[in-house]
């Protein structure tokens, strides 16, 4: 790009103070478009960012069936009951014994949790009410909730939909309204409980830290004997 010829700077000068001239030879060879490229770059940069928030922030608050979904089977045990929840059709408690399980659908970004009952494949969901209902369908944003890691250990599942509102079970194992329903209340504190002899295929490998004890250890470890 060749710099235009009429093109002007303002150079101070002890004879004419404040005035424009021609600049000199060299910095008129200097390419204006090497000197706007720092501030292109940051643009884009900043716009990266921009879409990548935004791209995150619109997956999290509404996943859909593109998302990368990490499917898991366990137990929800219940603080109140001492039992576990189970999925009977459109029916739903916290009564269940140690076969009650559930699938449990992880979306990729964020917290956000569908679960469905493993036989009757009935999904947990609230409607405006604040009422918890089984459907067979739970692609509906209000069969989704966000898990919320308490301090206590517990885990607690309010929904994605009707914010405030939590999945929760009174004594007997009844569901609680969610509009009754507080993160504080214990009838909305549940515990994840893997099944008995089923294992989670993210914990299956084990790392194990080798160190100079142990490998002089399996040095000094005796052969077996052989017949």
């Amino acid at each position: 790009m060749q710099p235009r010829d009429d093109a002007r700077v303002y150079v101070p000068s002890k004879r004419l103070r404040g005035t424009w001239k021609s600049p000199p030879l060299w910095l008129a060879r200097i390419p204006v478009q090497g000197l706007t490229e720092p501030a292109t770059s940051l643009q884009e940069s900043q716009q990266s960012s921009a879409d990548f928030r935004f791209y995150i922030e619109n997956h999290t608050r509404n996943p859909d069936d593109l998302s990368r979904k990490q499917v898991r089977i366990y137990q929800l045990y219940s603080r109140t009951t001492g039992k576990h929840v189970q999925i009977l059709g459109k029916k739903i408690n916290a009564n269940g014994d140690d076969g009650a399980l559930l699938v449990v659908e992880t979306e990729t970004f964020g917290s956000h949790v569908r679960i469905k009952g493993k036989e009757s494949e009935h999904y947990i969901c609230m409607n405006e009410k604040g009422k918890i209902v089984g459907r067979p369908d739970g692609r509906k944003q209000d069969c989704v909730f966000v898990e919320e890691f308490l301090e206590n250990n517990y885990t607690a599942l309010v929904s994605a939909k009707y914010k405030g509102w939590y999945l929760g079970f009174n004594r007997k194992g009844r569901p609680k309204k969610g509009s009754r329903t507080t993160q504080r209340q214990q009838e909305v504190h549940f515990m994840k409980r893997q099944p008995k002899g089923r294992v989670d295929p993210l914990e299956e490998f084990r790392f194990t830290t080798v160190t100079k004890r142990t490998r002089r250890a399996r040095r000094l470890k005796p052969s077996p004997r052989r017949n």
